[in-house]
């Protein structure tokens, strides 16, 4: 009887074998394996290149302590100038620097919204092109703080709109394009322009804000060209973890002093932070779409996640951390403070966390997985911020197949895939009147463009441009 049923062991192991070997081999490669995206080299780039570069030579860093707007006053007389159309037929309003244009629609369908924002990070260290130089250099990279996060997308959105009110055309239904100044540190811009909208009663039919963009290779071992558009958003939160003490001489110091007790809890967490990881519909529907494409050693895994999903959320920070920061509520430890004098023991210390809230375990449930594991370090915990994650996306709904649909007009045989972002945008503020806010900006940029984002050396090809615009045109006459 052992026997046999070691046999039966032994064929079940063989027929699994068979079958993730099976699942993964019959798997055939998608176009987006060799799709390319060809840069433009005509004259229309460099016309769209030396605009562009206007925009970008106005520096536009924000500060949540700076109330002074002019500076995106001044830009936003660049903007008059480079698309007088708009200015003249849209209808503008201006909230403390954040814009809204209105352009009326003929029909009664429901309007969209297209947006981007003004303003950007500061822009320290040395780069190889002044920061705000707009230098357009011998490959066609135009250099500068904002080239990719967001001149770039808010540049093709009003060079659509500028072109078609230019060829006379009139939109089936309300086009919106707003830009905050606001958006690098979570400000009140989009949120006044969204509440406005509210007040007019909008109902907005879908929203395309920043995101995700087209990059080869998005995830490390997956061959090919993919668009990636954000249908996720988590929530975002700021915590205060306290720790308090006797204090004293730094000559005779005690055990577990706020410091000590503080590093203990801070590694604790690195080592098994204490929230959930899962697969949740978008993650899964992300790997479906790239793991035909994946060297065969990971298409094995993906194909086949029905059986190996629990050992991949173990192993995902290892194969991809921006992966990893998917599947669950993510923790960053940013700030601290100890004493103010070099030899004494802080009554009080503490450090900030910056917390990135996934929807299977939204904002409090997080906050207060995180405060109970504070406790037994002796922490309290402050509530400094917290929103909640966005309503998710339906992929298979009407707005993401019409992005989809525009994406593989202008970028044939790319890939489209849905997936979850991990930072945070001003569609944010809409979700009461939008049920479909998708984040992507439809431009090509290669890994070290999206390595400069917030870095070093931010630039963009001026090739990809004419296809932004493209993008835009088709989504509005879509409509």
């Amino acid at each position: 009887m052992a026997k046999i049923i070691l046999l039966i062991i032994l064929l079940a192991i063989i027929l699994l074998i068979v079958i993730v070997l099976l699942r993964a081999a019959i798997m055939r490669p998608t176009p987006a394996r060799n799709a390319e995206v060809k840069l433009d080299t005509g004259e229309k780039t460099q016309y769209y290149g030396k605009r562009l570069a206007r925009m970008v030579r106005k520096e536009t860093v924000s500060n949540r302590d700076d109330e002074d707007k002019t500076k995106f006053y001044e830009f936003q007389e660049i903007l008059t100038e480079l698309f007088p159309n708009v200015h003249e037929i849209c209808e503008k309003h201006v909230f403390d620097g954040s814009l809204l244009f209105k352009w009326s629609g003929k029909g009664e369908a429901a309007p969209i919204l297209l947006m981007s924002h003004q303003d950007v990070v500061e822009a320290a260290g040395e780069w190889e092109h002044d920061p705000f130089s707009g230098d357009i250099d011998e490959r066609g990279r135009l250099w500068g703080r904002g080239s990719v996060d967001t001149k770039c997308s808010l540049f093709c959105i009003f060079s659509a709109v500028e072109e078609l009110i230019e060829e006379g055309y009139v939109p089936n239904c309300d086009v919106y394009i707003a830009s905050s100044c606001t958006e690098e540190f979570a400000g009140e811009g989009a949120s006044m322009t969204a509440s406005y909208l509210k007040e007019q009663g909008v109902r907005l039919a879908m929203l395309i804000d920043e995101g995700g963009m087209i990059l080869n290779e998005p995830v490390g071992g997956v061959k090919g060209t993919y668009a990636m558009i954000g249908v996720l958003e988590k929530g975002h939160g700021d915590l205060k973890f306290i720790a308090k003490g006797k204090g004293g001489h730094a000559s005779t110091p005690g055990r577990n002093t706020p410091l000590v007790r503080l590093g203990k809890f801070m590694a604790a967490v690195e080592k098994k932070p204490p929230f959930t990881s899962k697969f949740n519909s978008t993650v899964e529907e992300m790997f479906k779409r790239l793991t035909p494409n994946m060297t065969f050693g990971m298409k094995l895994i993906f194909a086949n996640l029905w059986l190996f999903k629990p050992l991949l959320i173990k192993l995902m920070p290892a194969i991809s951390p921006a992966a990893a920061a998917m599947l669950h509520t993510t923790i960053a430890f940013t700030t601290a403070k100890g004493s103010d004098g070099l030899n004494v023991l802080p009554q009080e210390a503490w450090v900030t966390g910056n917390l990135r809230f996934i929807p299977h375990q939204p904002t409090d449930e997080s906050i207060a997985i995180i405060s109970e594991m504070a406790k037994k370090y002796d922490l309290d915990t402050e509530v400094i911020h917290k929103d909640y994650p966005c309503p998710v996306v339906d992929y298979r709904a009407k707005p993401f197949l019409m992005v989809e649909k525009a994406i593989g007009e202008v970028y044939p045989g790319i890939g489209v895939v849905p997936y979850a972002m991990t930072g945070c945008t001003d569609a944010k503020f809409y979700s009461d009147i939008c049920e479909n806010c998708l984040r992507f900006a439809p431009l090509y940029i290669d890994q070290q463009q999206y390595s400069s984002i917030h870095g070093l050396n931010e630039n963009i090809y001026i090739g990809t441009l004419p296809m932004g615009v493209e993008f835009y045109k088709k989504i509005i006459r879509q409509q």
